[in-house]
């Protein structure tokens, strides 16, 4: 009789640790585990990729619409410069004018190339020492 005793006192004290775990915030459930796994999922850019940028509106859905290229250099010097494709044959962006060269908060306008399709085509920006790539997808 005493093991039974002892066996339905664990499994309470079992139950009663995960419903007392389901009732906590998510955070608290992580921990510092969730911390560790974001910081293994995210790992720092090696010098000289460290630029962040995005580009606004993505998805762009006209040819010739109007995009804003944002984002800061990440230590970089500032804004140099924006190459969008991968080739200078096929620009995915046209027209690309820096209108704010700001290391900690650059702003560049484009235009979508009147000859692009639907897909995916990279945007690099250059900021003197480090760079940064992002992704304009197309739904034209």
């Amino acid at each position: 009789m005493g093991k039974r005793v002892i066996t339905a006192i664990a499994g309470l004290s079992l139950t009663a640790g995960l419903l007392g775990l389901a009732d906590a915030p998510a955070g608290a459930q992580a921990g510092t585990a969730g911390k560790a796994t974001a910081a293994m999922a995210a790992p720092k850019p090696p010098k000289g990729a460290r630029a962040v940028v995005q580009v606004s509106p993505n998805p762009t859905t006209k040819r010739g619409q109007e995009v804003t290229i944002t984002g800061h250099c990440g230590g970089g010097k500032g804004l140099k410069a924006v190459l969008a494709g991968l080739d200078r044959e096929h620009p995915v962006l046209q027209n690309i004018r820096i209108v704010e060269d700001n290391p900690k908060g650059f702003v560049a306008k484009a235009t979508l190339a009147p000859e692009i399709g639907n897909g995916v085509g990279p945007v690099f920006v250059d900021c003197g020492g480090e760079a940064g790539v992002t992704l304009l997808v197309t739904h034209v």
